[in-house]
């Protein structure tokens, strides 16, 4: 599943598991240009911030890539964006979720 070397044009942001062209349009969106830049960031704030900037709310699921690219920017471990989605369930049915 892990993407091994850098992405187009050197850009190690795709080079992440999760991270597609959609994914990096809304890193790009929210000044986030490197993956050292990502690992310093907390998921909930991106998805907040995305939802802001654009003026709409995103589907949840999109707060598991982040989540999922935020791990492997400070781990180095890959993960599936769907292995996030069980974490965010629990926060949204606990009234813990950043919405």
């Amino acid at each position: 599943m892990a993407k091994t070397g850098r992405g187009r044009e050197g850009d190690d942001l795709m080079s992440l598991a999760n991270v597609g062209p959609a994914t990096r349009r809304d890193f790009a969106a929210l000044g986030i240009e490197s993956v050292a830049q990502l690992a310093a960031c907390d998921p909930d704030d991106l998805y907040l911030r995305l939802n802001a900037a654009s003026g709409c709310r995103h589907d949840p699921c999109v707060w598991d890539v982040f989540a999922a690219a935020v791990h492997q920017a400070r781990t180095g471990e890959a993960t599936a964006w769907w292995s996030w989605t069980p974490r965010r369930k629990r926060r949204q049915a606990d009234g813990t979720f950043c919405l």
